[in-house]
């Protein structure tokens, strides 16, 4: 489709693998077998919308490993950056600068905008608009394993073009935060068990939550492999189950007894029993976790689960009211010049 005349437009320059576009994900399908999708950190990709005026639900791109580099081929458009990855792009005087963590900035036509590779963990990249893509099943997120939605249902790639939201040549606003985000809370990633237990021995529960759990290389968007110490089952019959539903945060074990966690990507089926799943206010802080690390668990019921979810909407909101105008960076941030009306009038004096 040929872009409209006052539509941004950005294309991809160099890079690409590990990255693709997705938004809040395609709920309401599982039941017909659609994976879910959609970003790994919700309220990361959000305060990324925030900053460039989107609603929170915008598809953006998320990127993991190698670098890329993107062209502004049609703008101005606002872009801006979450989750600790490097950007950098032009300022007002065409220097290339690095981006100021957690502000958005305006990209002229012809602007090219670097983001750094990342070494593990996951960042956002927002643009005014939203990324504009043809929606499948009322989303824009890329699954990947049944090639569907994004950008013909893969990562991006050197050439791929695709437009956003139009933003007037008037509206240069820019917004930052107040300060770095700080709405996670800290500790063990927090479980609620089952709901396979009884297919577990005695001590496999008391072992899943005493021990540091190791995040292998073996990850991706549709889960992680953690290393540890064996996840008994009662018996060997009792590792496989007449495959069940799974949601993303499921933490089922395979007959190895090492425990495999399900994210954004996650099969609706699984034949595994399931001894946890990961409440729905930590799971983004797995959208992070890098080869290496280690995790530990602790045990929720319901009414904690349901709590910190709450805390954390609260904490998110009120991250996302502290936003307040910007200056451009390198630039003379022009509405400040005429909000605060330095010249008011002017005398003649005679001599």
């Amino acid at each position: 489709m040929k872009p409209d005349a006052h539509d941004g437009r950005l294309e991809v320059v160099r890079g690409g693998a590990g990255c693709t576009v997705q938004d809040a994900g395609r709920v309401g399908h599982r039941h017909e077998g659609v994976a879910l999708a959609g970003w790994l950190d919700g309220w990361m990709a959000g305060a990324a919308n925030a900053l460039v005026g989107n609603p929170p639900q915008a598809a953006c791109l998320e990127w993991r490993g190698p670098a890329l580099r993107l062209r502004v081929v049609q703008g101005p458009v606002r872009v801006a950056v979450a989750g600790g990855a490097a950007a950098w792009a032009p300022d007002a005087q065409a220097q290339v600068q690095p981006l100021p963590p957690w502000q958005s900035v305006l990209l002229e036509t012809g602007a090219v905008l670097d983001l750094a590779a990342l070494s593990g963990g996951c960042a956002w990249m927002a643009v005014s608009g939203g990324v504009q893509v043809a929606p499948v099943l009322g989303s824009r997120s890329t699954h990947l394993r049944t090639r569907m939605g994004g950008l013909d249902g893969r990562m991006l790639q050197p050439g791929d073009a695709f437009g956003c939201g139009a933003l007037a040549p008037q509206d240069r606003r820019l917004w930052c935060a107040a300060a770095a985000p700080d709405w996670l809370e800290a500790g063990p990633i927090r479980v609620l068990p089952g709901p396979q237990q009884d297919h577990f021995s005695a001590g496999a529960w008391a072992r899943l939550l005493a021990s540091a759990w190791q995040v292998t290389p073996a990850l991706d968007r549709m889960g992680l492999r953690l290393a540890g110490p064996a996840l008994a089952h009662v018996d060997a019959a009792a590792a496989d189950i007449v495959s069940d539903g799974v949601v993303p945060g499921a933490i089922q074990v395979p007959a190895d007894g090492q425990p495999i966690v399900l994210l954004a990507d996650a099969q609706t089926v699984g034949g595994y029993p399931k001894i946890a799943t990961v409440i729905r206010a930590d799971l983004p802080r797995l959208a992070q976790a890098r080869p290496g690390e280690r995790l530990t668990f602790a045990a929720v019921d319901g009414a904690g689960a349901r709590a910190a979810l709450a805390r954390l909407r609260v904490r998110w909101l009120a991250w996302c009211a502290a936003l307040r105008p910007a200056r451009p960076p390198g630039g003379i941030d022009e509405q400040a010049l005429y909000r605060d009306n330095l010249i008011s009038g002017m005398l003649r004096a005679e001599p």
